[in-house]
This record gives C-alpha cells, sequence and structure tokens, in this order.
C-alpha cells in the first residue's frame, strides 16, 4: 500500500531564493539577503497560518558563498554536518535530525529523483527535478515529496520537516555552487595564464609612402 504523501511544488533554480508551495498556498519560504561586507544569510520561513509566519532556519554562507554556519531552531551547525558524503553511496548525503537519526539523500537508481532514507533505510521522502512549470507564484523546477506514513511517520513533524527542508534546498545548491567554482577557477586560470605570456609588442603600420606629385613645366 502506497504512503500517503504531501507534494510541496518548488520555485526557482537558485533554492536560496525560492518558495515551497501546494494547493493551500506558500507552506515554505526561503529568503536572502547580502550585507554591507558582501555576505549572504539565508532565512527559511514557515507559513504557520495566514499572513503568519516563523523563521525555523538561518543559513550563515561562507564569505566566498560556499557552506558556513546553519541555525535550525536552537541548534547551531556547520552546514557541511548537514551534508556529510555517505562512503556506501556515491553522491549521497548524511545528516542527523531533531530525532538523534541519521537521514540521507542519494540518487534515486535509474531515476532523477533523489530520495530521502531513514536510518532503518525506509523511504520518506523525494525531491524530484521537474521541467520549469510556470505558476502565478512562480516558475516551478521540482517538488518535494513528504511520505507521510513512512518509517516512523514523524517526517512531517515540524521539527524534522524542517530540517529535512534545509538539507533538500542545499542538496540542490551544492552542486551549483561547485560548478560555479570549477568555472571560476577555470577562468582565473585562463586570466593568469593569458597576463604571464609575453606578447610581442604591437609594432606600427608601415603606410606606403605617397609619390611626390609630378611638376609640370610650362615652357
Amino acid at each position: 500500500m502506497q504512503s500517503s504523501t504531501d507534494v510541496l511544488s518548488w520555485t526557482n533554480q537558485d533554492p536560496r531564493e525560492s518558495q515551497l508551495f501546494n494547493s493551500w498556498g506558500v507552506l515554505y519560504r526561503f529568503s536572502t539577503v547580502v550585507n554591507a561586507n558582501g555576505q549572504s544569510t539565508t532565512t527559511l520561513w514557515r507559513t504557520v497560518r495566514t499572513n503568519k509566519e516563523d523563521r525555523v532556519a538561518k543559513l550563515e554562507w561562507a564569505s566566498n558563498g560556499g557552506l558556513g554556519r546553519a541555525v535550525i531552531g536552537k541548534n547551531a551547525v556547520p552546514m557541511a554536518d548537514l551534508v556529510r558524503p555517505d562512503p556506501h553511496y556515491p553522491g549521497a548525503r548524511v545528516f542527523y535530525a531533531p530525532d538523534g537519526l541519521s537521514y540521507t539523500w542519494r540518487p534515486k537508481p535509474g531515476s532523477p529523483d533523489v530520495m530521502l532514507v531513514d536510518s532503518a533505510g525506509n523511504m520518506v521522502a523525494i525531491f524530484r527535478p521537474t521541467r520549469p512549470t510556470r505558476y502565478q507564484i512562480g516558475d516551478v523546477y521540482g517538488e518535494l515529496h513528504f511520505l507521510r506514513n513512512a518509517g516512523a511517520a514523524t517526517i512531517t513533524h515540524p521539527p524534522i520537516m524542517d530540517t529535512v527542508t534545509v538539507t533538500a534546498m542545499l542538496y540542490r545548491f551544492c552542486p551549483g555552487f561547485r560548478s560555479l567554482m570549477v568555472m571560476r577557477r577555470y577562468f582565473a586560470f585562463i586570466f593568469s595564464s593569458c597576463t604571464s605570456v609575453n606578447l610581442p609588442a604591437i609594432q606600427p603600420i608601415a603606410h606606403p609612402k605617397e609619390p611626390d606629385a609630378a611638376v609640370t613645366v610650362v615652357p
């Protein structure tokens, strides 16, 4: 019997500035600001009722835009602890939820989906990339599925659901950031290579001298 599923549509290619919504409305909202020193901070807001949001997480990015510190509820952890590589599954990321148990995001074999499995191996959530689809709220690039009755049936409890949403955002963000850093290093290498090469001086173009005008002698 298939578990009941709560599906949230996820806007924006950059998950740091995005919304997750369903037919009821927006449930989660990521908002990012940059201070005067250039440091970015992303806040996750959860809608608790109409026109009322609670801040459930704050992510303070490193100065280079990479992983920094996350504050979820009252707990502060390095962001890297929320996306630790799993040596058993290529591309998998492990984190610990407020229930003290480990959860793993990992690619689903034969599918573009990324599934979240609990410590007992039960699939409890899915991130599903989708083709860009236009909605009034914004363009949707994926779906976050919560399998409400799977495992211990706690995946939609707010503290755990908040943590899962944060880790799903980081899972979406990290590949794009790595690609950006690779591109930056590549172009920095190209630029440094070009500036270190001793190019020959540009010689002025020698224009042919025009012949003197002919002088006609009148007898």
